[in-house]
């Protein structure tokens, strides 16, 4: 059987750099015993893509300078026969640079360029397979503005608050403190682009608010002020497949230091180098049937509503009282791509990231089975004598 070569695509310019490199080793090691050959992109905080298999040694991200010295510079190109290939930029006035015809790509990025569409974008325009959600996808669920108002749209709950540019805080600072009285404290501070709880603080007051949102304003130009639910119970499902048809995995209940769940808590524990799969949490989670019933079904509801594909997380906020949820989040890429959550529906991880590919050329053959141009050229002599008719009917 032909050896298929398959991009692990990971890092990027993202304060989530180091957690995307956390999954990608993770998958690389889960796959190691498949039919691919393996090859992983890495692609660096300043932007610069790199190849070679020492970046799939974990260790050598001790180093990140001499790690990109080590490593070789590569790019997407195309073939003599327009086939998508990895491409080795080597020195020298003689040489010839390496090509690897790509079968797909794993993307494995989090936050960022990586995930919020950008790259899905690229593999589009070379026309390559690709893992997890379409620019569609990817570009709604890291705005958590615009995905919190297609859900609303869609009566689907949010938590109450506002949304606000940089450009606005520096003019109308004032207001916003009015509009943010009138949520009434505590508010919940976060970014509008980011994941991972950076940049997350919940304030109790009105120095507080003025510190956080600062911060905040240092990762993201959008900033999203919403009311703090208390007390809380935070509920995680992952789905799995496409928007015409997927399933959810059991629900987790994240267990963190303080009541909101913060990157440390995710990242920062004794295992922190799983990633994800080493935070403290109740799987299932321990909240009554219900509940966990309606968390399932409503994420579902929304994996389809953003046209998602591949694996996704959605994070939910529950209010322990009164047992309303609100939908807080979607991760398009999830930490470990959530694999924790599916072995307890006896998948392992192989099997998930296999199906992930499975879906990924499905999809990319399907799209190439429409028709994609229309057999007329415009530029034609017939067709521009036609055209310079238009110009008199403007």
């Amino acid at each position: 059987m032909e050896q298929k070569n398959l991009i692990i695509a990971f890092g990027g310019p993202s304060p989530e750099h180091e957690v995307s490199v956390l999954t990608a080793i993770q998958a690389a090691s889960a796959l190691k015993e498949s039919t691919y050959n393996i090859l992983p992109l890495y692609i660096s905080k300043s932007g610069v893509w790199f190849t070679g298999k020492t970046l799939l040694n974990l260790e050598q991200y001790q180093n990140l300078k001499k790690l990109e010295q080590s490593a070789v510079r590569c790019s997407f190109a195309q073939n003599a026969m327009g086939q998508c290939v990895l491409r080795e930029n080597v020195s020298g006035f003689f040489s010839k640079p390496s090509e690897t015809v790509i079968h797909a790509v794993l993307a494995a990025f989090h936050g960022s360029a990586g995930e919020n569409g950008s790259f899905q974008g690229l593999c589009e325009t070379f026309n390559i397979p690709y893992t997890g959600s379409g620019v569609m996808g990817s570009a709604v669920g890291m705005d958590k503005v615009a995905a919190k108002a297609l859900c609303r749209a869609h009566g689907i709950s949010v938590v109450e608050g506002i949304d606000f540019f940089e450009s606005d805080w520096i003019d109308h600072e004032e207001g916003i403190h009015g509009k943010i009285e009138t949520i009434g404290y505590p508010v919940v501070v976060k970014p509008v682009h980011l994941g991972s709880s950076i940049g997350v603080e919940v304030v109790k007051n009105r120095d507080e608010a003025i510190r956080a949102v600062e911060t905040a304003f240092r990762y993201d130009s959008h900033v999203l002020v919403e009311k703090a639910i208390s007390p809380l119970i935070e509920i995680n499902c992952s789905v799995l497949g496409t928007p015409q048809k997927n399933r959810t995995s059991v629900c987790e209940r994240p267990v963190g230091a303080e009541e909101l769940l913060s990157f440390r808590d995710k990242y920062l524990r004794e295992q922190g180098n799983k990633g994800m799969a080493s935070a403290d949490r109740v799987i299932p989670a321990d909240i009554d049937n219900e509940l966990a019933s309606a968390i399932r079904e409503t994420s579902g509801k929304i994996f389809s509503l953003f046209n998602c594909s591949g694996v996704a997380r959605l994070d939910f906020l529950v209010d322990s009282n009164t047992q309303q949820f609100y939908f807080n989040e979607i991760n398009t890429i999830p930490g470990s791509f959530s694999f924790y959550l599916w072995k307890e529906n006896g998948l392992s991880f192989s099997a998930l990231l296999q199906e992930l590919l499975d879906i990924a050329e499905e999809q990319h053959r399907q799209k190439n089975g429409r028709i994609l141009s229309y057999e007329t050229n415009l530029l034609s002599q017939k067709a521009v004598k036609g055209m310079k008719g238009l110009k008199g009917s403007k």
